[in-house]
């Protein structure tokens, strides 16, 4: 097909129009019946009671247990995780005849972290390109033509970085800092633009899991570029993600940027930040440095409790499922974090206690 006759595929005919009750109905039962089958909820802890690959395997997998060793068991669980959970949240996202664009955008993430994959393989020389989340037509980068940048993105969204250097991108030596959050900042926009499409009951709790979400995410950012990446100030507020939301408008960067401002050594100093809770507790007779990896667990299982307790308020919004497709991914975090851990002879409580998830 010639590049200028390309569509996005999956993009609603008419954006903003709104699912009928009976697919709606069809598509939150469908959705629970997928949750109560999930390691959601209470069936989280089955997990921090594993021991090894092959329990792991069982456990998700029963009517298709495979006998592989240790190494390629754990690879072709990771394969299979991924495609279970693209799977399952195709699986809603078909039920309706017209996708809200919203959930769409939400399914096509998996588009993006496979397009940051391939750069990072591109600019250390692999030849082939990692494991991609099969999305089906709703995919619009031409992963096929990899390694070549051009044949993989003309014509789609990412085409703006084709305009970049894409020699310093091929080198050895290539800081993806900036570009990736280039790209998450194009992902989250897009996101809350669609967003803005549905209705206010449609968007209702999806709007408030987004704001607090991207908020999270910048201070996760600012975290790590300042205290891995030793950014300056000035540096890391140029990767914040500047979005406003709600009505009034609400500048979702506001947190990140005040913690650009507080010690890294002084927890006293963070005591009336929004995101104070989410920090790494002092311990006793010891010195205290933020934990960025520690405050990225605890935001993720903020945001994991309340899509959990959003997903059954409104059974019939589109904002039930932006929860479910949520708490899916949420799901994979976890599965796959479980599955690495077990391959490095950890035990599954011994995952859940470094992940900060209760066991």
């Amino acid at each position: 097909m010639p590049l200028a006759a390309r569509r996005v595929y999956g993009e609603p005919k008419s954006p903003g129009s709104s699912p009928n009750t009976g697919e709606r109905a069809f598509a939150y039962a469908k959705a629970c019946g997928i949750i109560g089958r999930s390691f959601i909820g209470k069936r989280t802890s089955a997990l921090g009671k594993l021991q090894s690959l092959p329990d792991l395997n069982r456990l998700v997998f029963p009517e298709a247990v495979r006998e592989l060793p240790g190494r390629e068991l754990l690879i072709d669980l990771e394969g299979r995780i991924l495609q279970r959970t693209t799977r399952q949240i195709l699986a809603i996202i078909k039920a309706y005849s017209n996708p809200p664009e919203l959930l769409i955008r939400q399914l096509r993430s998996c588009e993006y972290a496979d397009l940051k994959t391939c750069l990072h393989y591109i600019s250390t020389g692999k030849p082939n390109p990692p494991a991609l989340s099969d999305i089906g037509h709703f995919r619009t980068i031409r992963f096929g033509a990899y390694p070549d940048l051009v044949g993989m993105l003309a014509g789609t969204e990412f085409d703006f970085i084709l305009k970049k250097d894409l020699k310093a991108i091929k080198s050895a030596d290539y800081d993806p800092t900036p570009l990736e959050a280039e790209l998450d900042m194009r992902y989250y926009a897009l996101l809350v633009q669609s967003l803005r499409r549905l209705s206010a009951a449609d968007r209702q709790y999806a709007r408030q899991i987004l704001a607090d979400e991207i908020s999270l995410r910048n201070c996760v950012w600012a975290l790590r570029l300042r205290i891995y990446f030793k950014k300056s100030v000035a540096d890391t507020g140029e990767h914040l993600m500047n979005i406003r939301m709600g009505n009034p408008p609400k500048d979702v960067a506001a947190e990140a940027r005040q913690l650009l401002q507080f010690p890294l050594d002084a927890r006293s100093a963070w005591k009336d930040w929004r995101w104070e809770s989410l920090l790494n507790p002092e311990k006793t007779g010891g010195s205290w440095t933020a934990d960025p990896r520690y405050f990225q667990n605890a935001a993720s299982q903020y945001i994991y409790r309340l899509s959990l307790r959003y997903f059954r308020l409104m059974s019939s919004s589109v904002s039930s499922i932006f929860c479910y497709i949520k708490l899916k991914q949420f799901e994979e975090d976890i599965l796959t974090s479980i599955t690495e851990g077990l391959g490095l002879g950890m035990a599954g409580k011994d995952v859940f206690a470094l992940l900060e998830v209760p066991s």
